[in-house]
């Protein structure tokens, strides 16, 4: 299983993937992760469940295009 998370960070939202979920969270809390090192704290704002890698990496992508974040707001998944 993939999941697929956004964050709340100190200057808006991260978007990413990966196979564990606490994990992930808890080395961009502890600042590991160089894409969000800087913008901490962070906080787990959702995450969606996907068996198939490849699309897991494809519904990533889409999140962080333009019509992802609409999609985003328009759902109330987030405050952007």
């Amino acid at each position: 299983m993939y999941y697929i998370y956004s964050l709340r960070c100190n200057d808006g939202h991260y978007v990413g993937c990966t196979d564990n979920v606490a994990d992930r969270l808890e080395r961009h809390q502890k600042g590991n992760v160089p894409a969000t090192a800087n913008r901490l704290p962070v906080t787990l704002e959702f995450y969606f469940a996907v068996e198939d890698k490849y699309k897991a990496f494809a519904f990533e992508r889409y999140l962080k295009s333009g019509s992802g974040r609409a999609f985003i707001i328009k759902n109330h998944f987030a405050k952007m």
